[in-house]
C-alpha cells in the first residue's frame, strides 16, 4: 500500500452490503430509502450505491442536487428513487428533471418557484412535501401551514408523489410522548393531503433509530441512515445489527528510544514516564484526526493498543510504544477499525472528542482515498 497521502480508508463493501441486507430483511413489504448524504457519511456514494444496489435497495437520498447526479450516474436505473431532502434550488429544475431527481418542497413558495420552474422546462418535477412536525428545522410547519402544504397537490407542474418528516427525538422509553405527538400531526396533515391529491402517496419518517425502536413508525418507508455504516445498531438492541466498514489507516514513519521524562510533541504536552519507544505515524488534523484525541485517544499497532502521546500536529501523531515494542518503521497504525483482537470504533473516539460517531466519520479529510476491499 504506498497512497498518496500517509494515511487512508479502507471500506468493506461486505459490511455495507450486508447491513442493507439486515435492515431490508427486518421491515418486510416497507422501502428502505438509503441515506447517501455527505459522500455516503464519509464512506464514498459510489463505494456504497454499489454494495447498497447489490442489497436490493432501489431508493436513496441525498442533500443536494450534486449528489443526486453523482448517484444517477453510479446507480443507473437501479436508482428507482433519488430524494433530494431540502437543498435543491427552483433554477436546477430543468436538470432534477433530466436526471429523473425528486425533491422536497418545504414552504408554498418554493413549491411555487418549482412549479413554475417546471412549466417552463415543459414538464414536471416529482416532489414529496416536507412537514415540520416537531423538528423546528425544514418543513410547512404542522398544523399551521397545513392548507399550503394541501395546495401542493394542485400545483401545476409538480408530480406529487410522497410526503415526510423527521422526528426530533425517539425515546419510546424515557419520552414516548415525543414521537407520538408528532406523528399525530403528521397523520392527520397526511389524511388531508392525500385526500387533496386524490391517491395514495408514499409516507416515511423513520430514520436510523426510530426504524431500530418504533416498528410502528415505519409508515411506507424508512430512511436508514447511521445504521447502514455500522453504528447505533449492535446486536443487543433493535430489530437489526449492523457492523462498521469504515477502518481508517496510517504507517509508521519512524521509530525512537527517548529518556525518562522525555517531552514529546508541541509544548511537551506528554512526558515520559520511563524510557520508552516513541513512534510517529503518518496522519493529523489535516487528515481529521482530531486534535482532542491527544493524550486521550488509543491507536493499533503490532496487534496492541498503545496511547496518543502529546498534541496531535497537522500531519503527524506520536505513539508511545512501550519499552518492549517490536513496532518498526513502515508497520501498519490502525486510527479507526480492528487489528488482531483489538478494535478502535468512532464511537469511542467520538466519546474523547466530546462529539457524536457521525461527526468522526464525516470529518475524515476528503483528500485521503478510500479503497474498496
Amino acid at each position: 500500500m504506498n497512497p498518496p497521502y500517509g494515511s487512508w480508508v479502507e471500506i468493506s463493501t461486505a459490511a455495507l452490503e450486508g447491513n442493507a441486507r439486515a435492515i431490508r430483511a427486518a421491515v418486510p413489504g416497507k422501502r428502505v430509502i438509503a441515506i447517501v448524504k455527505s459522500d455516503a457519511y464519509g464512506h464514498g456514494i459510489e463505494t456504497a450505491m454499489e454494495a447498497f444496489c447489490r442489497a436490493g435497495v432501489d431508493a436513496f437520498a441525498v442533500v443536494y442536487p450534486a449528489e443526486a447526479y453523482r448517484v444517477r450516474k453510479a446507480a443507473g436505473d437501479r436508482a428507482k428513487l433519488i430524494l433530494v431532502l431540502g437543498g435543491a434550488l427552483p433554477e436546477e429544475t430543468p436538470e432534477l428533471m433530466r436526471q429523473d431527481v425528486t425533491t422536497v418542497v418545504a414552504d408554498a413558495a418554493q413549491a411555487k418557484a418549482f412549479s413554475e420552474a417546471a412549466k417552463a422546462a415543459g414538464g414536471k418535477l416529482r416532489v414529496h412535501v416536507k412537514l415540520d412536525t416537531g423538528m423546528g428545522r425544514l418543513g410547512f410547519l404542522m398544523p399551521r401551514d397545513l392548507p399550503d402544504a394541501v395546495s401542493v397537490a394542485g400545483m401545476d407542474g409538480l408530480e406529487l408523489e410522497g410526503i415526510c418528516a423527521h422526528f426530533a427525538m425517539v425515546e419510546p422509553v424515557s419520552h414516548p410522548q415525543k414521537a407520538k405527538k408528532q406523528m399525530e400531526k403528521f397523520f392527520e396533515a397526511a389524511d388531508a393531503i392525500e385526500k387533496a391529491a386524490g391517491k395514495k402517496l408514499l409516507k416515511h419518517v423513520s430514520s436510523s433509530r426510530a426504524s431500530l425502536v418504533t416498528p410502528e413508525y415505519d409508515l411506507d418507508a424508512i430512511r436508514p441512515g447511521i445504521v447502514l455504516y455500522g453504528y447505533g445498531a449492535h446486536a443487543a438492541f433493535g430489530r437489526y445489527a449492523t457492523r462498521p466498514a469504515m477502518q481508517w489507516k496510517a504507517r509508521v514513519v519512524q521509530v525512537r528510544d527517548v529518556p525518562e521524562g522525555t517531552g514529546v510533541g508541541y509544548y511537551g504536552a506528554y512526558v515520559a514516564k520511563r524510557a520508552t519507544k516513541i513512534a510517529v505515524a503518518s496522519a493529523g488534523y489535516a487528515d481529521g484526526y482530531n486534535r482532542h484525541l491527544g493524550n486521550r485517544g488509543d491507536v493499533l499497532v503490532g496487534g496492541q493498543r498503545k496511547p496518543v502521546a502529546g498534541r496531535v500536529s497537522m500531519n503527524w501523531i506520536c505513539i508511545d510504544l512501550g519499552p518492549e515494542s517490536d513496532v518498526k518503521p513502515g508497520d501498519e497504525v490502525v486510527l479507526l477499525g480492528a487489528q488482531g483482537e483489538e478494535s478502535v470504533w468512532a464511537g469511542e473516539l467520538a466519546e474523547h472528542c466530546g462529539t457524536i460517531a457521525y461527526e468522526i466519520l464525516t470529518g475524515i479529510s476528503k483528500h485521503l482515498p478510500r479503497i474498496p476491499v
